[in-house]
Protein backbone atom coordinates (compact mmCIF):
# COMPACT_ATOMS: atom_id res chain seq x y z
CA UNK A 1 0.00 0.00 0.00
CA UNK A 2 1.48 3.30 -1.00
CA UNK A 3 1.90 6.11 1.74
CA UNK A 4 0.06 9.45 1.93
CA UNK A 5 -3.27 10.95 2.35
CA UNK A 6 -5.67 10.65 -0.76
CA UNK A 7 -8.72 13.20 -1.33
CA UNK A 8 -11.94 10.99 -2.73
CA UNK A 9 -14.15 13.39 -4.48
CA UNK A 10 -17.63 12.75 -5.56
CA UNK A 11 -18.97 15.36 -7.88
CA UNK A 12 -23.12 16.08 -8.73
CA UNK A 13 -24.46 18.63 -10.47
CA UNK A 14 -25.22 20.82 -6.88
CA UNK A 15 -22.80 20.00 -4.79
CA UNK A 16 -19.09 17.60 -4.87
CA UNK A 17 -18.39 15.25 -1.65
CA UNK A 18 -14.80 15.03 -0.43
CA UNK A 19 -13.04 13.18 1.93
CA UNK A 20 -9.71 12.36 3.13
CA UNK A 21 -7.91 9.02 3.93
CA UNK A 22 -5.59 8.38 6.79
CA UNK A 23 -1.79 8.74 5.61
CA UNK A 24 -1.73 4.65 5.99
CA UNK A 25 -4.52 4.25 3.50
CA UNK A 26 -6.71 2.18 5.95
CA UNK A 27 -9.68 4.68 6.76
CA UNK A 28 -11.59 7.02 4.59
CA UNK A 29 -13.70 9.92 6.89
CA UNK A 30 -15.76 12.73 5.17
CA UNK A 31 -14.00 16.63 5.06
CA UNK A 32 -16.55 18.81 3.37
CA UNK A 33 -19.46 19.88 0.68
CA UNK A 34 -18.46 22.06 -1.75
CA UNK A 35 -20.70 23.98 -3.34
CA UNK A 36 -20.61 23.21 -7.51
CA UNK A 37 -19.62 25.68 -9.70
CA UNK A 38 -17.24 29.03 -9.78
CA UNK A 39 -14.45 28.11 -7.01
CA UNK A 40 -14.72 24.38 -6.88
CA UNK A 41 -11.39 23.61 -8.32
CA UNK A 42 -10.05 26.10 -5.94
CA UNK A 43 -11.76 25.05 -3.17
CA UNK A 44 -10.39 21.41 -3.86
CA UNK A 45 -7.16 22.52 -4.40
CA UNK A 46 -6.78 23.87 -0.97
CA UNK A 47 -8.30 21.33 0.88
CA UNK A 48 -5.35 19.25 -1.52
CA UNK A 49 -2.75 21.45 0.15
CA UNK A 50 -4.43 21.66 3.58
CA UNK A 51 -4.25 18.21 3.80
CA UNK A 52 -1.26 17.24 2.22
CA UNK A 53 -2.57 14.55 -0.40
CA UNK A 54 -0.52 12.49 -2.55
CA UNK A 55 -3.41 11.66 -4.85
CA UNK A 56 -7.36 12.40 -5.99
CA UNK A 57 -9.89 9.58 -6.64
CA UNK A 58 -12.97 10.67 -7.88
CA UNK A 59 -16.46 8.83 -8.51
CA UNK A 60 -17.10 8.00 -12.17
CA UNK A 61 -20.85 7.09 -12.56
CA UNK A 62 -21.84 4.06 -14.85
CA UNK A 63 -24.74 2.38 -15.34
CA UNK A 64 -25.44 -0.36 -13.52
CA UNK A 65 -24.21 -2.62 -16.72
CA UNK A 66 -21.38 -0.83 -16.79
CA UNK A 67 -21.34 1.82 -19.76
CA UNK A 68 -20.97 5.71 -19.73
CA UNK A 69 -23.79 7.91 -20.17
CA UNK A 70 -23.67 11.83 -19.79
CA UNK A 71 -22.69 11.84 -16.18
CA UNK A 72 -19.89 9.91 -16.94
CA UNK A 73 -18.63 12.13 -19.30
CA UNK A 74 -19.40 15.34 -17.51
CA UNK A 75 -17.45 13.64 -14.39
CA UNK A 76 -14.43 13.14 -16.83
CA UNK A 77 -14.45 16.52 -18.17
CA UNK A 78 -14.31 17.86 -14.46
CA UNK A 79 -11.82 15.47 -13.52
CA UNK A 80 -9.24 16.50 -16.61
CA UNK A 81 -9.58 20.03 -15.68
CA UNK A 82 -9.42 18.98 -11.81
CA UNK A 83 -6.04 16.93 -12.91
CA UNK A 84 -4.97 20.11 -14.91
CA UNK A 85 -5.19 22.45 -12.21
CA UNK A 86 -3.72 19.84 -9.28
CA UNK A 87 -0.58 18.47 -11.51
CA UNK A 88 1.40 17.04 -10.68
CA UNK A 89 -0.88 15.18 -8.33
CA UNK A 90 -2.62 12.00 -9.89
CA UNK A 91 -6.28 12.00 -10.24
CA UNK A 92 -7.73 8.51 -11.00
CA UNK A 93 -11.21 7.46 -11.74
CA UNK A 94 -13.35 4.57 -9.93
CA UNK A 95 -16.04 2.99 -10.73
CA UNK A 96 -19.03 4.87 -8.45
CA UNK A 97 -22.17 2.52 -8.90
CA UNK A 98 -24.52 2.29 -6.19
CA UNK A 99 -22.20 4.57 -4.12
CA UNK A 100 -24.67 7.42 -3.42
CA UNK A 101 -27.42 4.40 -2.68
CA UNK A 102 -24.79 3.04 0.20
CA UNK A 103 -24.57 6.45 1.58
CA UNK A 104 -28.15 7.29 2.02
CA UNK A 105 -28.61 3.67 3.88
CA UNK A 106 -25.77 4.54 5.51
CA UNK A 107 -27.69 7.83 6.87
CA UNK A 108 -31.55 6.71 6.29
CA UNK A 109 -32.62 7.84 10.31
CA UNK A 110 -30.41 10.65 9.63
CA UNK A 111 -31.09 14.24 8.79
CA UNK A 112 -33.53 15.65 6.66
CA UNK A 113 -33.56 18.34 3.54
CA UNK A 114 -30.44 20.41 2.47
CA UNK A 115 -28.21 19.31 5.23
CA UNK A 116 -28.65 15.53 4.71
CA UNK A 117 -27.98 15.78 0.97
CA UNK A 118 -24.61 17.82 1.64
CA UNK A 119 -23.60 14.82 4.62
CA UNK A 120 -24.81 12.43 1.28
CA UNK A 121 -22.78 14.01 -0.59
CA UNK A 122 -19.59 13.55 1.83
CA UNK A 123 -20.22 10.07 2.72
CA UNK A 124 -20.66 9.16 -0.60
CA UNK A 125 -16.98 10.41 -1.01
CA UNK A 126 -16.04 8.05 2.14
CA UNK A 127 -17.60 4.95 0.36
CA UNK A 128 -15.81 5.75 -3.14
CA UNK A 129 -12.78 6.37 -1.31
CA UNK A 130 -12.30 3.55 1.18
CA UNK A 131 -13.74 1.31 -1.69
CA UNK A 132 -10.50 2.46 -3.92
CA UNK A 133 -8.18 1.91 -0.37
CA UNK A 134 -9.53 -1.49 0.30
CA UNK A 135 -9.12 -2.59 -3.83
CA UNK A 136 -5.69 -1.18 -3.80
CA UNK A 137 -4.64 -3.42 -0.35
CA UNK A 138 -5.94 -6.32 -1.94
CA UNK A 139 -4.43 -5.97 -4.92
CA UNK A 140 -1.74 -4.13 -4.30
CA UNK A 141 -2.32 -1.58 -7.05
CA UNK A 142 -3.52 1.51 -7.39
CA UNK A 143 -7.43 1.75 -8.38
CA UNK A 144 -9.18 2.57 -11.03
CA UNK A 145 -8.35 5.04 -14.33
CA UNK A 146 -5.80 7.67 -14.32
CA UNK A 147 -6.68 10.72 -15.95
CA UNK A 148 -4.34 12.60 -18.31
CA UNK A 149 -4.42 15.90 -17.31
CA UNK A 150 -3.61 17.21 -21.14
CA UNK A 151 -5.53 17.28 -24.25
CA UNK A 152 -5.40 14.09 -26.40
CA UNK A 153 -4.66 15.54 -30.14
CA UNK A 154 -6.62 13.98 -32.60
CA UNK A 155 -5.79 13.61 -36.05
CA UNK A 156 -7.99 13.85 -39.29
Amino acid sequence: MRHGVRLGVDPGDARIGVARSDPSGMLATPVETVRRGKGDLRRIHQILAEEDAVEVVMGLPRSLGGGEGPAALKTREFAVRLARRIAPVPVRLVDERLTTVTAEAMLRDQRKGAKRRAVVDQVAAVVILQQALDAERATGTPPGELVNPTPEETHD
